[in-house]
Order: C-alpha cells, then structure tokens, then sequence
C-alpha cells in the first residue's frame, strides 16, 4: 500500500462562476482516520466527490492510492464511499442489497457483510425503504467495508441520525478500523464524533484549505493566551494569531507557535473543537498557506 492515500496539487473545482474549492494543495497519509471539518458549503462534499471519482477538477491534479481516482475497476474496488445520507435502493431488500454488493465487487467479503447484518439485527428480507434511518447508515456502511477497500470515505454519513443511531454508527466504524488495515476519510460538521474516532485532522473554511495535520501535532502547536492588552500587544515574533477577542484590559488569544515565557500571560491547552473553531472564526479572511504541522 502507499504512504499517502490522497494528494492533491492546486486542486481547484468550479461550477461557472463559484468556486467550491479553491486552489487545494494537501496530502493524506495511509492508515490513519483524517477527519475532514468546516461549514456548510466549505467545500467538504466537492473534495471528497474528486476524490472518489465523481467528480472531475476544473484545475489542478489529485491521486488517491497512488492513481487518479476512478481509473478503472481495479481502482473503485480499493475505495469504499457512503454519502451523504446513506442512499441505499429503497425497493430492494437488505439481501438485494447483499448480492448486488456481491456482484458488483470483486473483492466482496461475503461472510463480513453477513456478520454485520446479523450483528445490526437486520432483516434480509425487509426493504431498505421500511428502515429507520440509523439502519439504512448501517446498511449503506456494510456495502462499503465488505468491499474491503484500502481507503474508506465518508461524507457526513451520521449528520442525520439521533445521538444514539450516530454512537452505533460510529462504534460499528471503530470496529472496522481496529480489524482491518484500512484508511478512513470522514466528513462531519460535528467536532465530538471526530474526536472519537479521528487521528488526523483537515479544516476547510471558504473552499480553502486551513489547516491539516495529526491532531496530537496540531495540538501541541496550539495555545490559548489569556493576557492583559498591554503584554498581548508584545507577543514575541513567530507566533500566528488564529483568534482574538478583547477587553478594555485582557485579551483572549488562540495562537500557533511556542508558547510565550512571560509571567504576565496565562498558556492554556486547547482542545480540538477550540482550535477547529478558532480556525472557523476566520470565515472569509485571505488564507495562509496550508499549515501541515510535524514534529
């Protein structure tokens, strides 16, 4: 398998004259589970459609596994893709929907797509239609993994399900990932299910890339700096801004580099859903290079 599951360069994708994502440069390493977050109509959607061959760019290049996406069947076998809302054939039975998966994928693994549907207590003979939502994600999730893909893609698959279909969703997700040696991208505005299963991390705002690297990377970079106006004023060269508020006499500041060793200014940790909002909080301001942060 590769070292990267997807690298894209300038990787630009236009409908007329809107951008959906502009100017892309990124590269995901195998074997981890990036979560890939931002607000509606960031461009999260049109990434992960380029990356599994939906869609073709407007400019610049992508490769997922080493190859351009969709190149042939031998390269949709290795990818596994539920979208949004989990489709499924509503006609067709949970069986169906096993012996279409059968048929269509060389690489199918019967006995797993079996397992799950006992497992999820699934009837065979029930139409996809008559089950609740949490059901058809998890129908639309066993289609996906008994492939066996070497990369797996998500795209907001739970963001409709209730806190309780969303939880089984995810726990069947970690299963698949402790079992198999697979890559995972998932899609999600919702930072706690991320922080529970993702270990790399990419924030798209304005069709721009904002940040991506390991989270525990990410993190350590990161502090938040609670100082009065005049130190905050006098921060040393190097540190980035990501976020700033203010009083008459403190500031409030999220920011990337070595933290300061002045006695005058508070270092806080920052955790993920901070830093994933402090990054939000730049909405449209002109973007930095990406940051790909290593030790």
């Amino acid at each position: 398998m590769t070292s990267t599951v997807l690298k894209a360069g300038g990787l630009t994708k236009r409908y007329g004259r809107r951008t959906a994502l502009a100017d892309c440069t990124l590269t995901l390493p195998a074997g981890r589970v990036v979560g890939l977050v931002g607000p509606n109509g960031a461009g999260k959607t049109t990434l992960l459609h380029l990356a599994v061959g939906l869609l073709a760019p407007s400019a610049g290049t992508i490769e997922v596994l080493g190859r351009r996406p969709a190149a042939d069947a031998d390269q949709l076998a290795r990818v596994g893709f539920v979208a949004q809302d989990a489709p499924v054939y509503a006609a067709l039975t949970v069986g169906d929907h096993l012996r279409l998966g059968a048929h269509t994928n060389p690489r199918w693994d019967q006995r797993l797509a079996s397992e799950r549907v006992r497992a999820l207590r699934l009837d065979p003979a029930q139409k996809a239609g008559r089950l609740s939502g949490g059901q058809r994600a998890q129908l639309a999730l066993t289609l996906a993994i008994a492939k066996r893909p070497d990369l797996l893609v998500l795209d907001e698959p739970v963001a409709s399900l209730d806190p309780l279909a969303r939880r089984e969703f995810l726990q069947g997700l970690m299963a698949f990932i402790a079992e198999h040696d697979a890559s995972v991208i998932l899609s999600s505005h919702l930072v706690s299910d991320l922080e529970r299963v993702c270990d790399h991390l990419v924030v798209l705002v304005d069709s721009h890339v904002r940040v991506a690297g390991d989270v525990d990377d990410l993190l350590a970079a990161h502090h938040r700096l609670v100082a009065p106006r005049a130190a905050a004023a006098e921060l040393p060269p190097g540190l980035e801004v990501i976020e700033q508020s203010h009083t008459d006499r403190q500031s409030t500041l999220v920011v990337r580099g070595d933290a300061p060793a002045d006695p005058a200014v508070v270092v806080e940790q920052i955790g993920l859903e901070d830093l994933v909002l402090a990054y939000l909080s730049q909405g449209a301001a002109t973007p930095d290079p990406v940051l790909e942060v290593t030790r």
